[in-house]
């Protein structure tokens, strides 16, 4: 049987190869494509969203192949109907918005995620940006990189929150949240849920469930976000929601750019309402050269990072191979989604 790793400079197709034979050994042809990203940043291709490469290159590679196991490459119409022997198609990330799913079910090619891969690398990041954030640590250390001992810092108007002693409300409680809340009550944090797509039970067991998010965003001291991007949480956070902050709030976003009004952040940190704020995903990436972003002040910006670093790429691969281990012996596929 022929299999494609479609990896790039993330997920590397010999890593992909790597777990694959470990799985299911070496007696089938796996042939490998590297795609650029992200040195090159994602974006739609045909039909599909945050995909990586060109539909021409991709159907070349998988001319023959049974399976397909990627990240990024772009599994549109026009590549399944292009792959006539196509039956397995593995994204190693959360979302296979890279595929067209529907044409996948048409066609009778099985579809899978690995979810989980990235929960503990984002909700670590999490708390570093919000801890950036919070404590100023980008604009100091910038500030004595350039011979500036910054000792305005210390006082108590420019030093910024703790988190020992505040209210911080997670929105989302899914495998990052919930990650999340417990390292914010070590820290000694009161952290407030609200996810309405949750169990009560796990909600309670990572704090205090809240019912409704403006009672969410009114006795929280930070925010974090960390639900899906869905046509019902598209601009969750708006200029209304922002301003039912306490004043000198904190927001953080490491889920996805386009449930945050990034106008309005930069409103509200602009007019002093907010007292810091972390990105690391974006409405459109990079930011246009113009986005006013790049000029707001106390803002922590960082590229996508969150979900970033060796083991989350070494997690991807193996739940993949996993998945085609699974199938090639006639296994039910431990998270098919279509």
């Amino acid at each position: 049987m022929r299999i494609l790793a479609a990896g790039d400079h993330f997920v590397a197709p010999d890593l992909f190869t790597r777990e694959l034979e470990a799985e299911i050994g070496r007696g089938h042809t796996i042939g490998e494509l590297l795609l650029e990203w992200p040195l090159t940043p994602f974006g739609p291709v045909g039909e599909v969203e945050e995909a990586s490469g060109d539909e021409e290159t991709v159907l070349a590679a998988l001319e023959g192949a049974r399976v397909c196991v990627t990240q990024m490459a772009p599994v549109t119409r026009k590549v399944l109907e292009g792959s006539p022997e196509l039956r397995l198609v593995v994204v190693g990330r959360g979302g296979p918005v890279n595929v067209n799913l529907e044409a996948a079910k048409e066609r009778g090619v099985q579809v899978c995620n690995t979810p989980g891969r990235n929960a503990a690398a984002t909700a670590e990041y999490t708390v570093g940006l919000l801890l950036a954030a919070m404590r100023r640590i980008p604009e100091t250390s910038a500030a004595l990189a350039r011979g500036r001992w910054a000792g305005e810092f210390y006082t108590y108007g420019n030093c910024g929150p703790g988190l020992d002693g505040a209210t911080v409300g997670l929105i989302g409680c899914g495998a990052v949240g919930s990650r999340v809340a417990r390292a914010l009550t070590a820290f000694g944090a009161r952290v407030l849920l609200y996810d309405p797509y949750a169990d009560q039970d796990v909600l309670r067991a990572a704090g205090t469930p809240v019912a409704d998010l403006d009672e969410l965003l009114r006795r929280s001291d930070v925010v974090s976000l960390h639900a899906r991007l869905t046509p019902e949480t598209r601009g969750l956070l708006g200029a209304r929601e922002l301003a039912l902050l306490p004043e000198g709030a904190v927001v953080v976003n490491c889920a996805r750019g386009a449930l945050l009004d990034e106008a309005a952040l930069c409103d509200a940190l602009e007019s002093g309402r907010l007292g810091a704020a972390g990105l690391d995903v974006f409405a459109v990436e990079p930011p246009p050269a113009d986005s006013r972003l790049r000029t707001a002040p106390r803002l922590v910006m960082t590229p996508h990072l969150a979900g970033a670093n060796t083991a989350v790429a070494h997690n991807a691969a193996r739940i993949a191979a996993a998945e085609v281990g699974r199938f090639l012996r006639g296994e039910p596929l431990a998270h098919r989604v279509a």
